[in-house]
């Protein structure tokens, strides 16, 4: 009887292995499904306030979310009509250099005498050698057209999966306050009211973190637009400023990275004199954004302790990149919350 019971017991502790791999197989096969949803949801949270704003100034649901989803699809319609002028400039500025570039490759003496002029140190027959060996070979050229393949596949996955979290967005939001009452149903009775308070107030936080970082960034989109506009007088500006937007939508790192990013970008479209004026400028508002707007305006939205907000944004960049960082102090915020409501009220009942 007792093998009997162990031989049980290890066949039921085989399914249960068996039915959690096929579990954590299934939900690895939805990992991307299940980031569209979180990103849409997180979003959609982020864009409620404003949607309850507008109601509470006596337009109906339908009006309010279809203003602030025209106001975010307007943004990004910003980003293209911005990106146009560049790539047009680039392509007619490519076209002009086709005929120079064809007399360059034909006119093999004018092509060595730069390449010697330019680098004493380089042997002219070596590096022709060299690239036309690379290209000759065809498993290179197959590994470039594999590489260009993927790359265009990821550009249209990440344009058909933006249309998803779009469309999950516009979803969530009209649906948003239907959802949480399912949610709270759930629920035993006896534990709904607490549980129904603590996830409002979550959903409070979310909201307000999105406001407060979308804030953070359009101040640094709409300062660098007038420095690069007007002072700098720096080509595409329009472009660089909403690059700055963008990269402000990332704690952390976001404003380092995208000044950097603009620095090099003015370095090649105006030169020197620009490049360290904007240099300087960027090196400037860092400071103020992490000393006065930055505390200031995230401190009202959601309060957690800056070393709680450096390691969740490292901890949830490392495990879901730019989405896990953007999530990662809001979550942080949420867990903190239900730590001091929830947690610490039972221990001190022990």
């Amino acid at each position: 009887m007792k093998i009997q019971n162990a031989f049980r017991l290890g066949l039921f502790g085989g399914l249960g292995v068996l039915v959690a791999l096929a579990i954590g197989a299934g939900i690895q096969s939805l990992a991307t499904i299940l980031t569209y949803i979180g990103a849409a949801l997180f979003l959609a949270l982020g864009i409620d306030p404003a949607v309850t704003w507008l109601e509470k100034r006596g337009l109906p649901r339908w009006l309010a979310i279809l203003l602030v989803l025209l106001g975010v699809l307007g943004l990004f319609a910003g980003l293209v009509l911005a990106i146009i002028p560049v790539i047009a400039d680039q392509v007619n500025t490519l076209i002009k250099q086709v005929p120079r570039l064809i007399d360059a490759v034909f006119n093999t003496n004018e092509v060595r005498d730069y390449v010697e002029a330019a680098v004493p140190w380089l042997q002219y027959d070596d590096v022709v050698k060299a690239i036309t060996d690379f290209f000759g070979d065809p498993n290179n050229i197959t590994g470039l057209t594999n590489n260009v393949l993927q790359g265009a596949i990821s550009v249209a996955t990440g344009a058909f999966g933006g249309v998803i979290v779009l469309i999950l967005t516009l979803y969530f939001v009209s649906s948003l306050a239907s959802i949480k009452r399912g949610l709270y149903q759930l629920v035993p009775a006896t534990r709904r009211e607490k549980f129904t308070d603590i996830a409002e107030q979550i959903s409070d936080s979310v909201g307000r973190y999105v406001i407060g970082q979308v804030s953070l960034a359009l101040v640094n989109g709409v300062l660098s637009f007038v420095f690069l506009t007007f002072i700098v007088r720096a080509e595409y500006s329009a472009l660089l400023a909403f690059i700055a937007f963008l990269f402000s939508l990332v704690p952390l790192v976001g404003t380092i990275s995208g000044s950097v990013l603009i620095t090099l970008a003015v370095l090649l479209f105006n030169g020197w004199p620009s490049v360290l004026a904007v240099g300087i400028y960027y090196l400037v508002y860092m400071q103020v954004e992490a000393y006065v707007l930055s505390p200031n305006i995230m401190n009202r939205a959601v309060k957690v302790p800056g070393v709680v907000v450096v390691i969740a944004a490292l901890a949830g960049g490392t495990l879901l990149g730019i989405l896990g960082a953007l999530v990662a102090i809001p979550t942080a915020a949420a867990i903190l919350l239900i730590v001091k409501q929830v947690v610490i009220p039972r221990q001190n009942e022990l």
